[in-house]
Order: structure tokens, then sequence, then C-alpha cells
């Protein structure tokens, strides 16, 4: 769990205007022992590397435009990568320590900066505009349709003309006394961004002007503490067909209508991870280290594996015929997508895998928080 140890009470929230739970690992469970494999049906081969710098307190996920990767680390650096070769492109340096990024179209590369800057490039790295949000930016600044959208950790969300930098619109939403210092994400699918939020809820904004689409409840807080009733909405919402789908911590697993929010199916759960989904199942880390499936039409259970309990693993990823999850000691583990059982494993550098993974072509690409960004392919 990465819950913070630290209890900030409703009033010291509201003077530190947006202060959250900072990220630290439970020690009372021990991570499960991992068993060897005896002839696994599926041999990962490492593809290409690339050493990025390391990410810090933060989290920097991979981005993928084009035949392009994009990734970033907390000392400023931004680097665009072949996704084929790993061979790199450009490398700049933001002159920012950052803490969120990396998002991209097919024409901006936003990051953000540690004091709330937001800093935008376009395809060759030269600095197009950098603006300025309203507090500490953890989500990755999301592109598209000609708007980069901002969620800052006080919960304004702003939104950019991707151009020029300037601001269209703003809208302020109310943030719980006490949160995850986890980085919510927003996923941008035609006029609409959808965006994670504390307390369970799920937002869509049209790109336009800001103007709210809809608003549903993923987990709804309960229980007698605060602590009991944090239930923030964990890793990026997935867009995929017709449905829009999300996770919360202390809460739920469910997917909804993308167009008006009309909720399909919602299972209990718990996750500070992100959730993956493909045409059969959405697929779930949970906060004991449980991967389990669930059927993406009416969220029925298809399988649970528990062998990884307490291994901080990453959201899971659809591949092919696995499903792939990293852990805190750097290995990608290779589940059947079928039954969730081991068919291989592969190890990165031995550091945490944080951020979410991305699939480029027949690439598979994890970034571990020292900084080593890893393409895979199966033979």
């Amino acid at each position: 769990m990465r819950m913070t140890k630290t209890v900030v009470a409703a009033s010291v929230f509201a003077m530190l205007a947006g202060c959250s739970l900072f990220s630290s690992k439970e020690t009372k469970n021990q991570p499960a022992v991992l068993v060897e494999l005896k002839n696994p049906s599926l041999t990962p081969k490492v593809v290409w590397k690339y050493s990025v710098g390391k990410s810090g307190n933060a989290v920097f996920t991979p981005a993928l435009s084009g035949d392009s990767v994009y990734v970033a680390d907390a000392d400023g650096v931004l680097v665009r990568l072949n996704a084929a070769t790993g061979k790199e492109i450009w490398r700049v340096k933001t002159g920012v320590d950052l803490t969120a990024g990396v998002g991209v179209d097919g024409d901006v590369v936003v990051v953000g900066g540690v004091k709330g800057q937001i800093l935008a490039y376009d395809t060759n790295g030269k600095q197009l505009w950098k603006a300025q949000a309203s507090s500490e930016v953890l989500s990755s600044p999301e592109a598209g349709g000609g708007v980069v959208v901002v969620r800052s950790v006080d919960n304004m969300i702003t939104g950019f003309d991707a151009k020029t930098g300037a601001r269209k619109w703003n809208v302020a939403r109310t943030t719980p006394a006490l949160t995850l210092r986890n980085a919510p994400g927003m996923v941008i699918s035609g006029p609409n961004a959808y965006i994670a939020q504390p307390g369970g809820k799920l937002l869509a904004l049209n790109l336009a002007g800001g103007l709210q689409r809809f608003e549903v409840v993923v987990g709804e807080p309960r229980g007698a503490t605060e602590l009991e009733r944090v239930t923030d909405i964990a890793g990026t919402p997935v867009i995929y067909e017709k449905d829009v789908c999300a996770v919360s911590y202390q809460g739920r697993v469910a997917c909804f209508d993308a167009t008006t929010g009309a909720p399909h199916w919602s299972k209990p759960t718990s996750s500070d991870r992100g959730v993956a989904v493909d045409q059969r199942f959405v697929f779930v880390s949970d906060d004991k280290g449980e991967v389990g499936a669930y059927s993406r039409e009416n969220g029925a259970n298809a399988w649970k594996n528990d062998k990884l309990s307490y291994r901080g693993l990453s959201t899971p990823v659809s591949y092919g015929r696995a499903v792939a999850v990293g852990d805190y000691q750097g290995y990608i583990h290779f589940l059947s997508r079928e039954d969730g059982a081991f068919i291989g494993r592969v190890a990165t550098d031995g550091s945490a895998i944080n951020a979410d993974p991305i699939i480029a072509g027949t690439n598979l690409i994890f970034q571990t928080q020292s900084g080593t960004v890893t393409a895979l392919a199966v033979e």
C-alpha cells in the first residue's frame, strides 16, 4: 500500500491549500517470495533499453505518439525515442525539476514542474510556451483537441491552448480532507476529457470550454474515520470503445457509458493503481497485490492471481495472450489472459515499476523508478 503515515486534519488541510498524503510502503505485510517458473510458455526478450534519470518521489509514465516514445525524469530531462529501436532522437534539459509527464499529442509534448510550471515543446524539442498551474502538478498533463489539460494537487483543472499556452478555462473542484499522494490520471477522447478525482468520482469535461458532461461515483466514501473514507480514483481512466472504466482505493472497479455516464457495472475492490481494458476483460492490481480479471460485459469475476501479494504491483496491461504487470523489485510478470496463471517473467534494474506500461506496436514498454526504460517483445 502506498498510503502516507501522516494524517492531516481537515482544518490543517484547508490552510495548506491541498496538501495530500505522502506515499510510503507499509512494512507489516511481507511481500510474497517469487517461485521459480519451470518451463514458462512465454519468453520475453529485451528489444532495447534506454536510461533516463531517476523519478524520485514522482511517477513518470512513457507517452506514445506515432512512432515515438517520450520519457522524462525528476531532474528535468525530456527525451524523444524511436519506439521500435529505442534510438534517441533528441534530449532536452527543461531547467525545471519535474513531477509530472509526459503528455503528448501529434503536435505538443507537455511536462509539469515541482512548482506548478507547465512546459510545452514541439515534436522537435523546441520549447513552445511556459504556463503556471495553481499548485504542484503530479498528474501527467494531457494534450488533445487543441487543448492541454492540467490537474494540480489542489484539484484545480485548467485547460490551456495547446499552441500558445493561453488559459482557456478553469474548473475548481473540492478536495477531501485526506487523499492519497498519487497521480490521478486523465484521458482525452473525442471532445471530452475524463479526469480521475479524489473522493471516488470520475469527471467528464468538454474540452472546448471545460463544461461538465457528467460526474459519476466509482467508489463512495465509507467508514467512521477519515482514513477509512479515502476513496480516491487510482491511476488513469481507460476508454475502450464506448466504455470508460476506472478503479478507486477502498472502493470499486466500474465501467460506464463514455458518452452519458450511465453505469454498466461495478464490483468492490481497492487499488491505488489503474485498470487495463481489452475486448473481453477489465484487469486490476489491487492494494494487496492480487491481480484480477473482470468480464467487461457484466463485471463477473473471471480469475484472480494471489501469488504476488504485497509486491507493490503496477497497473497491468493486456498484451496478446498475456497480462503483464511490474513490481517493486523491477520484475515484470506475465500472466495468462485466460486464467491468470504465470507464463513468464523478466527482470529489469531492480527498482520499482510504478509507471503505467504502454504498448508501441509489438513492443511492451516499462519505465522503472531508477529510469530504465525497457522495451520487451515475446517469442
